[in-house]
């Protein structure tokens, strides 16, 4: 059945019965294609009827379908024409883990970032409507997780005042962001899931719903019946038609046939309208529903029957954060963990584990995660906010302004940062050096493996009197690289025989700038390797290290413009210093999803490619302007040794 779907156009033909079979050969083939290349298996296999139903009763792409977020999309694409790309899901030349304009004309935004969806929809509405294309209608698919990021009410307080935008909100209604929901929001749904009198939503909504901003209290008004009667106690629609929205349900999301009735009705409203769909993520498979953390949000390489690891990777850089956190915890009461619905991703799950009372699960809201943590701060605890790095943009205003300028003791934890790969352009953690870099009083940690995260995390904690923030990358933490010699805070890694090249690593890419120093020794250049470990504030000895080298070289998982190699060189400016600074680092542009070996490849951030640089550079007249008489530190030209 599954094959002769070339379009969405063919599943108007199916009747009910087919429908069914269709829907189970959709899961078979989800778990085993996924389980072969990793990805977002349990929220696709909670949206399968319920996408087949969105598009038998709309018309994509003249019927615009959004989703929030996008890992919600595979279904989708399988419906529309995109079943063969489903062999190399997430990696070069297969299909993207997200929506993506370059593979159809039924994605229109490559939604990885949650609560943003009912923003672009409600935009998408308004632009139908003005350019009288009045036909057209936009779905906005949105979690529930989604709802709880301030976006989403945002969205919602305009979308209210709209008269004549055909848009239909589907509310996916599953209990899980990543992990289990939290909020007042997400405590109403489950509540009408299954509401058991009269007195339990009285009770409910005394002790939540009045502490829930704007909306709290005239719901709690409504489960009182003041405002619309007693029917709204035992019926959801009191809270969205308060904020002016039409609410059709709940309904039984993985019953077709209901879907599409409310659907159709949803539709001809031809305005504004809610569609509460509840759903079970990871439904038809075992091993997703009995995941209780996350329900297979996220999976590697598993076996498909068992869903266990088909192999198993070395000691994460996560694992090796969450494991020093929880000492650190257990030797400081005033520590507390904070995440944005990523509990286990980040690592936290072990701190929560270990100090239920000290961790604090937001939502899907990292502004405010930025902002209660300065809260936190304020009143003597030290926050750790643990996101991946390409959330903490979403929460850039924050840092600057409520943590950075009121010099709040709070350090980030930023997952995922540099090239992180399978996930696509906006999953890159390639923005946070050079957005950080110009937060005043911010201090930014790279370690470059397991014992300078741990080291970094509690120099990090023990500032006060600031923010600060350490950086690290997906996957297996590399070998632990020891320095000769540690000087003003900065490491010797590796010291060239000649004065010709000294070589910044930042971060993970210490392990490659090391290898690539020794292949630049076999071609008769001395290459110097450092690591600043602390890279904002940069450390002034950096002046008087860089003074005797013909060139600079700056390596960093992060993109060049505006980062470490820029500030570097903007310091050697004001120093006066005249010595070339070369950056090799990441383009200012959107990197398609690949793994992470591949697009350095690409790049040509490889050991043979650094080593060629390295010696070009020094190979040019460029690099031969240096300072007479400078003082030759004594240990740069001993015998090499060997790291150990």
């Amino acid at each position: 059945m599954l094959n002769q779907i070339k379009s969405p156009a063919d599943l108007k033909k199916l009747s009910t019965g087919e429908i069914d079979q269709l829907s189970a050969e959709i899961r078979s083939f989800l778990i085993e294609q996924v389980s072969k290349s990793g990805g977002h298996l349990g929220p696709n296999l909670g949206v399968v009827e319920l996408t087949i139903a969105i598009h038998r009763i709309f018309d994509s792409p003249k019927d615009v379908v959004v989703f929030d977020t996008g890992h919600q999309s595979y279904v989708h694409k399988l419906l529309t024409g995109r079943m063969a790309g489903f062999e190399k899901l997430r990696q070069r030349g297969g299909l993207a883990g997200y929506p993506n304009r370059s593979e159809s004309n039924h994605d229109v935004v490559e939604n990885s970032h949650a609560s943003t969806a009912l923003s672009w929809s409600d935009g998408i509405a308004k632009g139908f409507s003005l350019t009288n294309q009045k036909d057209r209608t936009v779905v906005c698919v949105v979690g529930d997780g989604a709802l709880t990021g301030g976006m989403s009410w945002e969205a919602l307080n305009n979308i209210s005042s709209s008269k004549n935008e055909r848009l239909v909100i589907i509310v996916n209604d599953n209990e899980r962001s990543y992990s289990p929901t939290i909020g007042g929001l997400a405590t109403y749904l489950s509540t009408l899931r299954a509401t058991s009198g009269y007195e339990k939503f009285l009770d409910w909504g005394k002790g939540v719903l009045e502490r829930t901003p704007v909306v709290g209290h005239p719901i709690y008004e409504t489960l009182h019946g003041v405002k619309k009667g007693i029917k709204d106690i035992v019926a959801p629609q009191g809270m969205f038609e308060d904020l002016g929205l039409k609410y059709l349900g709940p309904v039984d999301g993985h019953d077709v046939v209901a879907i599409e009735k409310t659907l159709k009705i949803a539709k001809e409203y031809g305005k504004p309208v809610l569609v509460h769909v509840i759903t079970e993520k990871g439904k038809g498979h075992a091993p997703a529903i009995n995941d209780e953390a996350e329900k297979f949000h996220a999976v590697g390489v598993v076996d498909a029957e068992t869903g266990q690891p088909l192999s198993k990777s070395g000691k994460s850089w996560t694992s090796v954060f969450s494991d020093e956190l929880v000492k650190i915890g257990t030797e400081r009461g005033d520590v507390v963990a904070i995440t944005a619905a990523m509990m286990g991703p980040t690592g936290l799950d072990k701190f929560e584990k270990a100090f239920p009372d000290r961790t604090f699960d937001v939502g899907i809201a990292e502004q405010h995660a930025a902002t209660s943590a300065a809260g936190m701060a304020f009143a003597g605890l030290h926050p750790v906010v643990a996101v991946y790095s390409t959330f903490l943009n979403r929460a850039f205003d924050q840092l600057l302004l409520d943590v950075a300028l009121h010099k709040a003791g709070v350090t980030f934890v930023l997952d995922r940062a540099g090239v992180t790969g399978d996930d696509g352009p906006s999953h890159n953690g390639m923005w946070d050096l050079a957005l950080t870099g110009i937060v005043p009083t911010l201090h930014v940690a790279a370690p470059r493996d397991g014992e300078r995260v741990k080291e970094t995390l509690r120099e990090a904690i023990d500032i006060s009197d600031a923010p600060s923030l350490i950086r690290f990358p997906k996957g297996a933490v590399n070998a632990d690289i020891p320095a000769f010699e540690r000087r003003d805070g900065i490491d010797v890694l590796y010291r060239g025989e000649s004065a010709d090249v000294l070589l910044i690593s930042i971060g993970a890419f210490a392990a490659i700038a090391v290898e690539a120093a020794a292949q630049a020794y076999r071609e008769g250049v001395g290459v110097t390797v450092i690591d600043p470990r602390w890279v904002k504030p940069l450390p002034k000895s950096l002046v008087t290290m860089a003074q005797r080298y013909k060139n600079v070289v700056v390596l960093e998982d992060g993109i060049k413009h505006g980062g470490i190699a820029s500030t570097i060189s903007e310091l050697f400016r004001d120093a006066q210093l005249n010595v070339p600074v070369h950056s090799i680092g990441l383009p200012l542009t959107f990197l398609e999803h690949s793994k992470r070996a591949e697009i350095l490849e690409d790049l040509g951030i490889t050991v043979q490619n650094i080593t060629r640089s390295l010696v070009a550079w020094n190979s040019s007249e460029i690099g031969m302007d240096i300072k007479e008489g400078m003082p030759h530190p004594l240990d740069e030209n001993e015998p090499r040794k060997p790291l150990r």
